[in-house]
């Protein structure tokens, strides 16, 4: 790859991207512009615009796009109940293409010939953020210095920090006890304390939920409205996409709603251990479950969730922007034209539940299963011709193997 003139850095103004951006620098001589994403992760980000303009960054950008992270890409896979490998809600997954999004328009409006990130080579995010920026734009050079360097420990990079008069914080000095990635949707934390998958994690690695035996001792009950599939409303409050997710984080949060302990398999062929908490997307996956009973057809729903696994295996794996993934986009959106309605739900002590349902758009019909008298809504007469007909090849078969002696 011939040297890059200019290069697009997602920028976290943390120490690692921080030395990202002077090793560009000064490996390849180029320009290096930043860009820093509010997700939602919850930190002041002004300190990164400091810390980029002293280090000497051509072009700072520092974008809010909380509303177009859940707008377009949170609620769309939400409408697909994904969960990866039965339990993740796919938090830090589902933010990578939105950055690598950006990346690439940054790098068109400003003329860079290359992205960087600051993943490493062992993960899933390197591969992610490269698919995605591929498929954006096919002739990007794309720069993963981890991958390239020789700062292998965490001595080297403070090293390296300190003969480039990079600021490094009194806490980072030392290993941190565990590597944290936030966003609006979850908090992901793993690695070093975590490594091991037989302990118990300790408490203070929860950042965004109580511990659920100190949660209340009352349950608290929430409303959430639906329009097409999306979430608009809480408790009669019209709200914002990004809006209504910070509430529900704040509503889970204090009931400890949304921890999970998981083993993983990544990608790239090995499994790791991560402690997530996705509160308000813990809800929100049982409020939307909850107006899809009442609303969406069994042949529809059954169908939905054979596609899940491949869909959110699809997120999962960096493929946001392909084909069979907006195929599939395309697909659950149009499963999504009647979910309208509003879902009541209790939650308490980590649990959050559907506890009531109920929609114009309903295909409940209480005079069809009613145990009381039904007015000639349904003939149970009928029932017996539709199992002779579903039993004749179980019959079929049976009388087969009675001959054969089976």
């Amino acid at each position: 790859m011939s040297a890059p003139k200019k290069v697009v850095l997602a920028y976290s103004g943390g120490l690692d991207t921080s030395i990202i951006l002077k090793w560009l620098q000064t490996e390849y001589g180029c320009e290096v512009v930043t860009f820093t994403a509010d997700l939602g992760q919850g930190e002041e980000l002004e300190p990164a615009r400091a810390k980029a303009e002293m280090m000497g960054a051509s072009a700072i950008y520092i974008e809010d796009l909380r509303e177009e992270f859940v707008r377009d890409f949170v609620f769309p896979m939400f409408r697909a109940n994904a969960l990866y490998e039965g339990l993740y809600l796919l938090g830090t997954s589902i933010a990578r293409p939105l950055i690598s999004k950006r990346l690439i328009e940054i790098a068109a409006e400003t003329g860079a010939d290359a992205v960087a990130h600051g993943a490493t080579g062992k993960g899933n995010d390197q591969v992610r953020f490269e698919l995605s920026a591929y498929a954006l734009n096919p002739e990007i050079k794309v720069i993963a210095p981890w991958r390239e360097w020789d700062l292998t420990s965490r001595t080297k990079l403070i090293d390296f920090a300190e003969k480039n008069q990079i600021p490094i914080a009194k806490d980072k000095r030392g290993e941190a006890p565990f590597s944290v990635d936030a966003n609006l949707l979850h908090t992901s934390s793993e690695g070093k304390v975590l490594e091991d998958p037989a302990i118990e994690a300790p408490d203070y690695v929860y950042q965004r939920t109580v511990d659920p035996e100190k949660a209340p001792d009352a349950p608290e009950y929430v409303e959430v409205s639906f329009e097409r599939g999306d979430a608009v409303a809480i408790n009669g409050e019209a709200l914002s996409p990004a809006a209504l997710l910070t509430r529900l984080n704040e509503i889970g949060g204090r009931h400890g709603v949304g921890r999970l302990d998981l083993v993983e398999g990544r990608f790239v062929g090995m499994k790791s251990r991560g402690i997530y908490e996705t509160p308000g997307g813990t809800i929100l996956l049982e409020a939307h479950r909850g107006i899809e009973q009442i609303t969406l057809d069994r042949g529809a729903a059954h169908l939905k969730d054979e596609l899940m696994p491949r869909y959110a295996e699809l997120i999962y794996n960096g493929f946001w922007f392909s084909p069979e993934r907006e195929m599939l986009q395309a697909l659950i959106d149009k499963s999504q034209e009647h979910v309208t309605g509003t879902v009541r739900l209790k939650l308490y002590k980590g649990s959050v539940r559907t506890v009531g349902r109920w929609s114009e758009h309903s295909l409940y019909s209480e005079s069809h299963v009613t145990f009381e008298e039904d007015a000639g809504a349904y003939d149970q007469k009928d029932a017996q011709g539709f199992i002779k007909l579903n039993a004749l090849r179980l019959r079929l078969i049976a009388m087969r193997n009675r001959r054969l002696g089976g």
